[in-house]
């Protein structure tokens, strides 16, 4: 169906619709959110932004500052929680513990919303608080749609894990076989859904319960990624009676670089010569590891540019690059190895001759990134959602995933022999860079207005 006539600004037959966006923690969660109210506000609609401070780490408040700045016509909203005590809570984890005090400040929403002009016209809210957002809202008579921040087979995983889990005859969690798509292993199901009791099974799976009496489901993917579980998804074979879920992705990295020192270093490697080794935002890595990768790297014989992360909370992070790694390391690599510690602005990266492939832990926003720009993906998923996207990765041709790899909850440790040796794979590799480039070309074309993504963004602001 082609998407809806959407009248130019000016036109005196256009209502621009008043869309108000609600992230959560974390910055997985929070950059689709920025991204989308870009482009929903790039494409003519009045986007206000709904903010929550403090919040748990520096890169999510420079982030957010940042996008204020830059974009003055969205209209920031500050939204104030309700008093929360986390330590009636078994979970540690900052950010599950943030998920449950945004949430449970729920019914202080339709009074911030109330108070705005123009009235709203629809609330976007991060799947993490579905489960207690989508009721109040509603109840006061307002559409109200989820925007999913991680694959669309990870949907399919959340919302057929209510059914898996009331099916079980025995205890715990095995392979799932998600009706439509395939089999996701045992060892690919986020660790904290082993635990029934865990913060995280719970809200993952009243999440999942809700999904139906969402008016849309957002998603930042694109059909050439993921036709199949797309497709499973709409055609109610992974459950029956959801509503549409409309691929928008990837939706466009809009911030300036707030961390540049790579790029002048980038600019003098050759093109496609160096591997940008990152793990996301909030992934942790042990010492030894970090030591094993760092030889490896060294032991690949390629040029890399390495973002080191420590600590999984960034305003905690305190330890020097030589402690970690140790002087005579950093001495040794320089002349064709550059280790950065703190946020960088991976698009930016990304999108550099320079770069030839990247390691990766396959956070969503990762792999959205590196599609968009054709880059070919080593996988080393740590947690979370991040094998199922891996097994994405590889299914898409986007890259490769080495299943042994270590995982959250393991204590082994990688060898710097082999990650040096796929190191090389993937840099070498014509078939995978080839493969790689032609799907970066797909997400172009999907981006585009008379995309695949382009349509589902021109049809979502049509029905407001």
């Amino acid at each position: 169906m082609p998407p809806p006539e959407i009248p130019p600004s000016g036109d005196p037959r256009r209502v621009a619709p008043h869309i108000a966006l609600l992230p959560s923690a974390g910055m997985g969660h929070l950059a689709p959110f920025c991204r989308l109210a870009v482009a929903l506000s790039d494409s003519g609609c009045d986007v206000s932004f709904i903010t929550i401070q403090p919040t748990v780490s520096s890169a999510e408040s420079r982030h957010v500052a940042t996008l204020l700045a830059a974009f003055p016509r969205l209209r920031p909203l500050d939204f104030r929680l309700a008093d929360f005590d986390p330590s009636a809570f078994a979970s540690t984890d900052p950010f599950f513990l943030r998920f449950e005090a945004i949430r449970r400040s729920a019914h202080l929403l339709p009074t911030l919303l109330a108070a705005t002009s123009p009235p709203v016209s629809a609330l976007v809210v991060d799947i993490s608080l579905a489960s207690e957002f989508l009721p109040v809202v509603t109840g006061v008579g307002l559409p109200c749609y989820l925007l999913f921040t991680a694959s669309a087979a990870m949907l399919s995983l959340c919302a057929h894990f209510p059914a898996y889990i009331a099916n079980r005859t025995t205890a715990g969690v095995g392979d799932v076989d998600i009706p439509g798509l395939w089999t996701v292993p045992k060892a690919s199901i986020p660790l904290p859904l082993y635990d029934p009791n865990n913060l995280f099974t719970t809200q993952f799976v009243e999440n999942g319960r809700i999904l139906q009496k969402a008016d849309g489901i957002l998603i930042n993917t694109f059909y050439a990624l993921e036709q199949e579980a797309l497709d499973a998804l709409n055609r109610g074979k992974v459950v029956p009676g959801l509503p549409p879920v409309v691929a928008m992705g990837p939706l466009k990295p809009v911030m300036g670089c707030e961390g540049g020192s790579a790029l002048p270093w980038l600019d003098a490697q050759p093109a496609r010569s160096v591997v940008y080794v990152s793990f996301g935002s909030r992934t942790a890595m042990s010492v030894d590891q970090m030591k094993e990768l760092g030889s490896g790297l060294e032991r690949s014989g390629c040029r890399f540019l390495w973002v080191v992360k420590s600590k999984v909370v960034d305003r905690e992070e305190e330890v020097e690059l030589e402690e970690l790694l140790g002087e005579e390391y950093l001495e040794r690599v320089k002349e064709r190895g550059l280790v950065v510690k703190g946020w960088v602005e991976q698009e930016e990266i990304l999108r550099h001759r320079a770069v030839g492939g990247f390691v990766s832990h396959c956070g969503w926003n990762s792999v959205t990134e590196a599609a968009l720009h054709g880059v070919p993906i080593l996988a080393w998923p740590r947690m979370g959602d991040q094998r199922v996207n891996a097994e994405v990765v590889a299914r898409g041709g986007l890259g490769i995933w080495v299943k042994g790899w270590s995982w959250e909850g393991e204590e082994k440790v990688g060898s710097a022999e082999d990650i040096g040796e796929r190191v090389r794979e993937l840099m070498e590799d014509e078939g995978l860079r080839a493969s790689a480039a032609r799907l970066g070309m797909e997400a172009v074309k999907a981006v585009a207005v008379d995309g695949s993504s382009g349509q589902g963004l021109a049809q979502f602001i049509g029905k407001l």
